[in-house]
């Protein structure tokens, strides 16, 4: 994982790529029968949280001061849909503190599906405006980031 400093686009990209290691690692070990994954899962929770939490506190309001675009812009989409991902995250989390793995799996379906058109639209498109409007903040930003993400 690279620091908050390697910009937003790289730094955000690659904690994507963790999450979607995470849940890979956890739906192979659902796939393969295991029951003991409730460590597993809370890990994977967690880390999609603190992913959204670093975005929503700190990148989505440094980029909307810097441009202006609140209200429909690109960050309110964004943080609609990280809404709708907590929302299936937290049916995930209750499958899970009764041991239904399989449950956990279909919905873990639907998060992929989600997280994979959201991660498409910052990677294309968030990001990269991002670094253009934050570049010579970025390392003011990057150390918020940290403190979000190791809290």
């Amino acid at each position: 994982m690279p620091e908050p400093q390697a910009g937003p686009v790289v730094f955000f990209t690659a904690d994507h790529r963790e999450c979607d290691g995470l849940w890979a690692d956890l739906e192979a070990a659902i796939d393969a029968g295991r029951t003991d994954l409730a460590d597993d899962f809370t890990t994977f929770r967690s880390r999609m949280v603190s992913h959204l939490a670093m975005e929503e506190e700190v990148l989505f309001p440094a980029f909307e001061q810097a441009t202006g675009m609140t209200g429909g812009g690109p960050t309110f989409v964004m943080r609609h849909e990280h809404d709708q991902q907590r929302a299936v995250l937290d049916r995930m989390a209750a499958l899970a503190s009764q041991g239904d793995w399989e449950g956990v799996l279909d919905e873990g379906d639907t998060l992929h599906m989600l997280v994979q058109q959201h991660n498409a639209k910052e990677e294309g498109m968030l990001y990269p405006m991002a670094l253009r409007a934050l570049g010579a903040e970025w390392d003011g930003l990057a150390e918020k980031v940290q403190a979000v993400r190791t809290r």
